[in-house]
């Protein structure tokens, strides 16, 4: 296994304007658009559809997005998460005998609303020409791009996981990322012609395309012929939804979030928790790892039990942050491990990247079809590799997140971003499953205590998960301390710490100071 966690880097630093992200073929591509003239939101377009390209193992265009955008005065939020559509609710499943949401087929597919993302946000923020954002990729697509070692791990274990797939949906799962049948090594060049002919449509035609026009007729026709639920109606029924992002403090650096159907509330819970509590200097040392991820647990236990769709259900955003209910969480941290059990609060596979530009515009866009390659459902001749959001819903009747007709799922990606003392600091994200909100709560600790993207990025995480504490290597001599306090400690490298990137206002004569982490292939391209 190619080792996810390289030699540390130092941090860029830029003038001008800077892009970080996973996969360094699509840090340029942001970075020549932002040369061109680009505004931050069009080198975050271009980057996002070079990603679709060249790191298909986690997002691709059948998926969901997340932005936050600062536009010089003000932070956006931008909900593009699909819903689920009009003929799928949870009795379906029950009744075919599910007591879970599936994650491969057409049951765990939502409304891909990643390119209605990209297009609203162009609408309102962009500078170039539409076109001009989606060329670099569609060139990627039909030239082909050298497969980096991180991407090439990602792909052989997903190629090697595809015999679970089944039924004529996920027929051209293989022809599409494995037509020699297999994954391809690293060093070799990819070419993704079927992804090109889709990307060079929504360049000539728009987003409207991919939701009303040629491209919405190939998906619903494809549902239709192969026993799925996705219809025209509910492709040309998506829309995304401009939020105001939620946030909490933590000294003197405050930390926003896009507010629910997402996690990134856990974040803020965590680190409303800890902000009154006495980490010490050392976060590495067992008794301040304790307090994170006590707090941690406790904010997952909260957010597991009271997030869903807004639009839907009543989501108690205000009271989870309630400073008399965070305290009152505080205090369930004692020196064991204690039971993370939900409160009761007073009630009123991903890739991520950011991009900064030369006028103080700053944005952090996340998207992802979830799990591996998404559902495995693939729309042959498009390329669309279809995500599998829908298994985030449960199947447990009156859930706040239960799945039903026209729903948005509980999601797990996330972009971040921090102010310092009120003043914009920079755009920030973390990569992987429920690990985004940990590794957001990480960042942001380290960053409070002086530490530039770069090494905020690479300081060794820590990770909640099922009931277990795996720590990286760089913190194992705290294992056994954890231990002796109740927790159930596992030291290991697998990949499952995350894969971020952040860009900083540089505070000693401006410009920026940006970080792509050494866990992934990325890159930190500025000028």
């Amino acid at each position: 296994m190619v080792s996810l966690l390289a030699q540390p880097r130092p941090a860029v630093r830029a003038s001008r304007g800077a892009v970080a992200t996973s996969h360094p073929a699509a840090a340029r591509v942001g970075r020549d658009v932002l040369q061109d003239g680009g505004s931050a939101v069009d080198a975050a377009i271009a980057t996002a559809a070079a990603l679709t390209v060249v790191e298909p193992t986690s997002n691709g265009l059948g998926g969901d997005a997340f932005a936050l955008v600062w536009d010089g005065g003000r932070l956006h939020g931008y909900n593009g998460s699909g819903r689920a559509p009009a003929a799928l609710g949870s009795e379906v499943l029950r009744a075919q005998g599910h007591s879970t949401v599936p994650l491969t087929g057409w049951a765990s597919v939502t409304v891909p609303g990643q390119v209605r993302a990209w297009a609203d946000l162009h609408a309102r923020f962009g500078r170039l020409p539409w076109r001009r954002v989606i060329e670099p990729a569609i060139a990627l697509a039909e030239e082909g791009c050298v497969v980096p070692p991180v991407v090439a791990h990602y792909w052989q274990r997903g190629i090697a996981g595809a015999d679970r797939l089944s039924g004529p949906e996920c027929s051209a799962f293989t022809p599409t990322f494995a037509p020699d049948g297999r994954a391809p090594r690293e060093g070799e060049t990819v070419r993704l012609l079927d992804h090109a002919r889709t990307l060079r449509r929504v360049a000539e035609c728009g987003a409207d395309d991919f939701y009303t026009g040629e491209i919405a007729s190939a998906i619903a026709e494809f549902s239709s012929r192969t026993g799925g639920f996705i219809a025209q109606a509910d492709l040309a029924q998506h829309q995304g939804e401009w939020v105001d992002p939620v946030s909490t403090a933590y000294g003197r650096l405050r930390l926003a979030e896009i507010p629910p159907n997402g996690q990134g509330i856990a974040a803020l819970i965590a680190l409303g928790i800890l902000d009154g509590v006495d980490l010490g200097d050392d976060l590495a040392a067992p008794a301040s790892l304790h307090l994170q991820i006590e707090a941690m647990r406790l904010a997952f236990a909260d957010t597991f039990a009271y997030v869903g769709d807004p639009a839907h259900v009543g989501v108690p955003v205000e009271g989870l942050l309630d400073e008399g209910y965070l305290a009152q969480r505080r205090g369930l941290i004692g020196e064991q491990a204690g039971e993370a059990a939900a409160g009761q609060p007073p009630r009123g596979g991903t890739v991520l990247l950011c991009a900064a530009d030369e006028d103080g515009r700053m944005v952090s866009l996340i998207q992802s079809n979830f799990h591996g390659f998404g559902s495995g459902v693939v729309v042959p001749g498009w390329g669309i590799a279809l995500q599998n959001r829908g298994s985030g819903f449960v199947l447990e009747p009156g859930h706040p997140n239960e799945l039903r007709p026209g729903r948005r799922p509980f999601h797990t990606i996330i972009p971040g971003f921090l102010f310092d003392s009120d003043a914009p600091l920079g755009p920030f994200g973390v990569m992987g499953g429920h690990m985004q909100a940990q590794g957001h709560v990480q960042v942001t600790l380290h960053t409070s205590r002086g530490a530039d993207p770069q090494q905020a990025l690479d300081a060794p995480r820590w990770r909640v998960e099922d009931g277990e504490i795996l720590l990286e290597p760089g913190l194992a001599d705290a294992a056994e301390e954890l231990r002796r306090r109740g927790h159930t400690v596992r030291v290991g490298e697998d990949g499952g710490f995350g894969r971020g990137q952040a860009i900083w206002r540089a505070g000693d004569g401006g410009g920026w100071i940006a970080g792509s982490e050494t866990r992934c292939d990325g890159l930190a391209a500025g000028y």
